[in-house]
């Protein structure tokens, strides 16, 4: 996993390349981007980095498709593996509907599929990674996609930029100190409504590396409900607040104000700063991060950060 995380930037030109004459003509009215666990996370992504994107994006991570779905809809279904069965099953429901639909993965049942209805398929590199180790892949090709179907302008420069200017080594030594304070702890981690993708995806790090519990929310929603559940807070915690100094004013004051309360009541408390000159190279210095943390929270337990076994079994006994 270290060299994994090592050699994430390189991640982002193959992704584009891979992409580079993936097009889907239409006219729409709204994207349905379906996956499934760190295949999802693009989406998510996707969100943060084009927050004022013209047309609606819903995520759907679940069995056939949202009720959103319409013959004005683009549906990109995302599937690391290419055997993920909701997604599937979302892709299936999109060819029975015809509408326009298009496939990013490494293969499996989902390339498959693709290859056979003649339709748009990007795939990406067949490197032998988790889903979440993958989303340079999977982002920039999602991103490809929608340029070249004319729903954003061309951003393979910026991302390419951004992925140059990444330095996952200069972030390691911050995950492992970060990893020592939360051993035997139960993180909570928050973030502003703005930059919600990324509380999730180190909630995300933390359960399948480490093998642990983690819970995520973001400011303000979370100061009108769940900061009342440190009252009677029972058991070990350690708060990550994601902090981003472009955050609104009142989201900054916020999550000072939280702190001291948390503080208070003797919850630990770091907060973690978001590192970059532009929005992209803040969601993916921060996503570096939260790599090497739970990484070197999965060598403190002497826990495989690769494997899923739980996931994998449950998998196993949905087939039976």
């Amino acid at each position: 996993m270290r060299d994994i995380i090592l050699d994430f930037p390189k991640q982002f030109k193959e992704g584009l390349d891979k992409a580079k004459d993936v097009t889907i003509e239409g006219e729409f009215g709204n994207i349905i981007i379906c996956g499934m666990g760190g295949s999802a996370l693009p989406a998510n992504l996707l969100i943060t980095y084009l927050p004022r994107l013209n047309l609606p994006i819903w995520i759907h991570r679940s069995y056939g498709l949202p009720p959103q779905a319409n013959q004005k809809s683009l549906i990109i279904c995302i599937s690391f593996s290419g055997n993920t069965e909701e997604t599937i099953s979302a892709f299936k429901e999109a060819q029975k509907r015809n509408l326009k639909t298009a496939a990013i993965t490494t293969g499996g049942k989902l390339g498959q599929l693709a290859q056979e209805g003649n339709l748009p398929l990007v795939s990406l590199p067949s490197v032998r990674i988790q889903p979440r180790w993958g989303s340079g892949y999977m982002f920039s090709s999602l991103v490809k996609i929608l340029s070249n179907s004319g729903v954003v302008d061309d951003k393979s420069q910026e991302i390419l930029e951004m992925a140059k200017n990444l330095k996952p080594a200069n972030f390691e030594s911050s995950g492992q100190n970060l990893a020592k304070k939360l051993v035997d702890k139960i993180p909570l981690i928050y973030s502003s409504s703005r930059l919600k993708a990324l509380a999730r995806i180190w909630k995300i790090k933390f359960n399948e590396n480490s093998k642990i519990m983690a819970f995520w929310n973001y400011f303000p929603e979370f100061n009108h409900n769940e900061l009342v559940g440190i009252t009677n807070l029972q058991g070990k915690f350690h708060t990550l607040i994601l902090r981003d100094k472009e955050d609104h004013p009142k989201i900054l004051k916020r999550m000072t104000l939280t702190a001291n309360l948390m503080r208070e009541k003797e919850i630990e408390v770091d907060f973690v700063e978001i590192e970059g000159r532009t929005i992209l190279e803040k969601i993916f210095n921060n996503l570096i991060l939260s790599d090497w943390t739970s990484y070197y929270l999965a060598k403190e337990y002497k826990v495989d950060p690769e494997k899923v076994e739980l996931i994998e079994k449950l998998k196993r006994e949905m087939k039976e």
